[in-house]
């Protein structure tokens, strides 16, 4: 096979490879995986009107899986030498004890996809370049509105290089750009202060900041701050929800999204674990998980494992159909992966995650939707979500909002937090709109100690009753 990016760069060579793989099934197991990663990070924050803040990192190293049944065993190593590999291996080894497997002789490269731009390199963008694109949203931003007291902008990008190559001889490589651009604003009127943020984030490069994007970037920043000096207590009580079409998605990944994680499922942990084939939602509710829409953060061109993404219907129709799938629970499914394997970094074994999860548009029309609610509130954005995933109980503050008065929106409201149960509220989905939006934040997931890059999505969604913690 033609040398690579990690023999190039690092010896690891396909003799190399092999024989680390020969130690990892030296004592059975059912499959094994070695995941190589060197990843180059770098950060610059802009806060007043200077650099403030400036670095880059490197990570670098090789994890280890050996899998025997529902079991794994897992080792990792930032050290490259061919004995530390071969040591390695041995201790992810150690969970089977079967007796050795032949290790795979020949090597084959699999063909990827591209979803982003895997010639790019953030390393070849020059600082100067940077911290000069965030002077000028730092300047637009505070000419913009006298009010602006203070703005903190920053800039991250990283450049993930990974290799994987399994015990069935298949070896597959990625690079992944990633960027996400994030700006807060503090605003002050008549000594009252208010803050709030906008950020967008892709699988792309420099580019990604055109003039149009950044301008909607610094608008969105201003005005979720200045309207909160106008917002006013919402009502409590358990009322009709109208969920924002886009960012309120985070409701549907925290709340649904992770019961759908077939981990949870396999375990009996979840709501879900058996409800396959079963009603879950309205008719009108479609769910969809994918690794392969176009330059979005949760976009992958391969998983973690090797496995080819794919988009997965989760729900299709009010009916369940598929959890998200790794190897591991795949097999006990009986089903093939859908691409759903992930990982933090090579210090950590694959679980089950989602990548870009989203609601497809139904047939209502945003204003129909809000015109039949007669006393309900309208979510825009949300901060700090916690769920139960077992049950699905979930509670989110609503940092953006509206009061629904006889089917108009009316007041915006603040320090609102919606309570509910995700599988509850699933069902109770009367009307979904028809104007679909991606959220372009760049939303993070946490599970298992382990934080992967996500996207999500939703049409402007009706939920007929959710716990208002309001004013009383």
């Amino acid at each position: 096979m033609q040398k690579g990016y990690f023999d190039t760069n690092f010896g690891l060579s396909d003799e190399l490879l092999r024989a680390v793989m020969g130690e990892a099934m030296s004592r059975g197991g059912d499959w094994a995986d070695i995941y190589a990663q060197h990843q180059q990070s770098t950060y610059v924050g802009f806060e007043d009107d200077i650099v403030n803040q400036a670095n880059t990192s490197i990570d670098l190293g090789v994890g280890i899986r050996v899998i025997a049944g529902d079991q794994t065993g897992y080792a990792f190593s930032e050290d490259l030498t061919p004995e530390s590999l071969k040591a390695a291996a041995r201790t992810a080894a150690s969970i089977a004890n079967s007796g050795a497997k032949t290790a795979p002789v020949d090597l084959t490269r699999q063909a990827l996809k591209g979803y982003y731009d895997t010639d790019y390199d953030w390393q070849n963008v020059e600082l100067e370049g940077i911290t000069s694109l965030l002077d000028q949203i730092n300047a637009k931003t505070k000419g913009a509105d006298a009010s602006v007291a203070r703005v903190k902008v920053w800039l991250q990008s990283s450049q993930s290089r990974i290799l994987v190559v399994d015990s069935d001889g298949w070896v597959s490589f990625d690079n992944q750009p990633l960027t996400r651009l994030f700006l807060t604003t503090v605003m002050e009127k008549n000594g009252v202060t208010q803050s709030n943020a906008y950020n967008v984030s892709a699988r792309d490069g420099m580019s990604f900041y055109t003039e149009a994007r950044v301008s909607r970037v610094i608008e969105e920043a201003l005005a979720r701050t200045s309207i909160l000096f106008e917002a006013k207590d919402a009502p409590a009580g358990e009322l009709p929800v109208v969920l924002a079409a886009g960012s309120s998605g985070i409701l549907l990944h925290e709340a649904i999204g992770h019961g759908m994680e077939a981990d949870f499922n396999r375990k009996g942990i979840s709501i879900f674990a058996d409800r396959i084939g079963k009603k879950v939602a309205d008719e009108t509710v479609t769910i969809v998980d994918s690794g392969i829409d176009p330059r979005l953060r949760g976009a992958i061109n391969v998983d973690d494992e090797g496995s080819l993404p794919q988009s997965t219907k989760l729900v299709e129709n009010g009916i369940l159909k598929s959890y998200l799938h790794d190897r591991i629970s795949a097999k006990h499914y009986g089903v093939a992966p859908t691409g759903s394997g992930r990982r933090e970094s090579f210090r950590h074994p694959v679980l089950p995650r989602m990548r870009a999860t989203y609601m497809l548009p139904g047939p209502h029309a945003k204003d129909e939707i809000i015109g039949t609610v007669k006393k309900g509130i309208y979510c825009i954005s949300f901060t700090n979500g916690q769920v139960d995933i077992g049950g699905g109980d979930y509670s989110f503050y609503v940092k953006n909002g509206f009061l629904i008065e006889d089917g108009k929106l009316t007041a915006p409201i603040k320090d609102v937090n919606i309570i509910g149960n995700g599988p509850e509220s699933l069902a109770r989905i009367t009307m979904v709109g028809d104007d679909f939006a991606m959220d372009e934040g760049g939303w993070t997931c946490g599970k298992g100690g382990q934080s992967v890059p996500v996207s999500l999505g939703l049409p402007t969604v009706l939920v007929s009753g959710i716990t208002v913690g309001g004013a009383a």
